[in-house]
């Protein structure tokens, strides 16, 4: 007799190609409108379910957690941020927790280095005029923007994704700068020619450019807040792919509104998908929809993580991309 197969629920529309290798291996209800789940149908999927595939659109709480049947054992998030999973919840009720670290690493690195070029240079807008058939040719004092070259960049949170934008960086004449909960080894620093600063606020004031890399948890809420915002000189820029809770998004705002802050390019939210409709309003920001891990490559790649984190894990082993579950 065939063994049989542990059941997994998808919350989204994954990659046809990571959908098909899941229907090879496992039990799977896919989620073919790619519809966020409802409460009542996440309820009813960790009632049931060997594994749950959630995104970080869906909200894995606690109160959600105290539905989760005795087969409900493995939580194998697709992609690499796990704020929005109860960690303590799922230890709880023994259940373990992956997530897809590494593969979205270069497709991030490259979009904060997209922005950081098209911040500075007005690009967004300039494309704005042109569409709006506003451009009456070239002048000589019309749309100037800032040269990166030469400039400081200040890197928070110099991890994996933060050190692949410090070596893009360095490569456009950049200076490295970097604030981290903990220094590295004199080698890496070495090889991307940074400065640590043990003070964030310190570096803050003294930066062109900041880049926000570190992950949202309850230490990094607001580590960007009004006060600290208000350390960056009037000509620097900010740009965030990481979590739009780590800025304070309302008195960043108000700083780009009143010209304190020279600019930002922003591909996450505080409250996305909802967006403050004043920073709407500004052409000294580039705004994007979550990009930054969008590419065919890294969406695959993320998929092929998540069905080698739960054959693993539904072996008997331990799963290579552990958030939670060192027992299991």
């Amino acid at each position: 007799m065939a063994e049989k197969k542990p059941l997994v629920v998808v919350t989204r529309k994954l990659p046809d190609a990571v959908e098909t290798r899941m229907m090879e291996l496992f039990d799977v209800r896919l989620n073919l409108d790619d519809k966020p789940m409802s409460t009542d149908q996440l309820i009813e999927a960790v009632k049931t379910a060997d594994v749950l595939v959630p995104t970080l659109t869906d909200r894995i709480d606690s109160q959600l957690l105290a539905h989760a049947g005795p087969r409900m054992r493995l939580i194998a998030n697709y992609g690499t941020g796990v704020d929005h999973i109860d960690l303590a919840a799922a230890r709880q009720h023994d259940i373990a927790v992956t997530n897809t670290p590494d593969v979205l690493t270069e497709d991030t690195a490259d979009m904060t280095m997209a922005l950081i070029l098209a911040v500075p240079r007005r690009l967004a807008e300039g494309e704005r005029v042109l569409r709006s058939g506003k451009w009456e040719g070239w002048s000589p004092n019309w749309m100037l923007g800032h040269r990166i070259y030469g400039k400081r960049l200040g890197i928070i949170g110099m991890g994996r994704i933060g050190q692949a934008v410090a070596r893009r960086a360095r490569g456009f004449g950049l200076s490295i700068h970097y604030h981290n909960r903990r220094r590295h080894h004199p080698d890496v620093e070495g090889e991307l020619e940074a400065t640590y600063w043990e003070s964030l606020d310190q570096m803050l004031a003294r930066m062109d450019i900041i880049s926000v890399n570190c992950p949202h948890t309850p230490a990094t809420y607001h580590l960007l807040s009004e006060r600290r915002l208000k350390l960056l000189q009037p000509h620097a820029y900010i740009v965030n792919t990481s979590r739009g809770e780590v800025i304070d998004e309302n008195a960043l705002t108000r700083l780009l509104r009143a010209g304190d802050i020279g600019g930002a390019g922003l591909d996450v939210f505080e409250h996305a998908p909802a967006v403050n409709p004043k920073l709407l309003e500004l052409d000294n920001v580039v705004l994007l929809p979550h990009m930054g891990s969008a590419t065919f490559e890294g969406r695959i790649d993320m998929g092929e993580k998540v069905v080698v984190n739960i054959k693993t894990f539904t072996d008997g082993h331990k799963p290579p991309d552990r958030v939670l579950g060192e027992g299991f």
